[in-house]
């Protein structure tokens, strides 16, 4: 039946790309914690006369997490477990890199979050980290970043990069600087003028005026 050649044919193309891409994500993820913890490594080492004021830590709370801890910022490397394609208006869809072969355009995600560690420590739930970033990666290992400031344009050669230990080092460096760059301001008065006995009464457990970096502000991606 017709039917049937089509379900087999998408099964063998479509179904075993998810399943090579899946698994190139996971060996990169893991090669990704390996980078971290050599990072916490490296830096502690440098900073061993200061590791009392500066705070370095490598965490995971699983096979798809993990964080790296540095002063008062929280980095989030999150792997996603589902393979993703691009709408056919994106960039991607378009390239002469994907048009050659449709299939190349299912990657996996890993998405990078900055937190305040205080929020992570203190289960402060009502706080607000942001995505600063996310790795694309696809079944030949090519990759590419979208994220802010220099991790939108240094990792965007798609159709020529593959991802290596070097480039993932340099991820992470840029990820540092810019989450170190990016400073906690004072929410607006007003934002949080008004508090509950609830919430003043639960402060002292668990801290519930929202902390974020930015308390209304937002990345370029936003404003479009």
């Amino acid at each position: 039946m017709k039917e049937e050649s089509t379900i087999l044919k998408l099964l063998k193309e479509k179904s075993t790309t998810k399943q090579l891409v899946y698994r190139n994500t996971k060996n990169i993820f893991n090669d990704l914690v390996k980078a971290l913890k050599q990072k916490e490594k490296s830096l502690s080492d440098l900073l061993k006369d200061e590791t009392d004021d500066v705070a370095l830590e490598f965490t995971s709370n699983g096979e798809f997490d993990a964080q790296l801890k540095f002063a008062g910022d929280t980095l989030l490397f999150h792997m996603h477990s589902n393979v993703f394609d691009f709408p056919p208006d994106h960039q991607v869809s378009k390239s002469k890199y994907v048009s050659e072969d449709k299939l190349r355009s299912f990657c996996g995600v890993i998405n990078i979050y900055n937190f305040l560690s205080d929020s992570l420590k203190y289960n402060r739930l009502n706080d607000e980290g942001f995505l600063i970033g996310r790795i694309f990666i696809n079944k030949e290992n090519n990759f590419f970043v979208e994220g802010e400031k220099e991790l939108g344009f240094l990792f965007n050669n798609f159709s020529n990069q593959t991802i290596s230990a070097s480039l993932l080092e340099q991820i992470i460096n840029v990820c540092m600087i810019f989450t170190l760059n990016f400073d906690l301001y004072t929410p607006n008065f007003n934002d949080i003028r008004l508090v509950s006995v609830h919430h003043l009464l639960a402060m002292s457990m668990n801290q519930k005026i929202k902390t974020s970096k930015r308390l209304g502000y937002k990345f370029s991606h936003e404003n479009k």
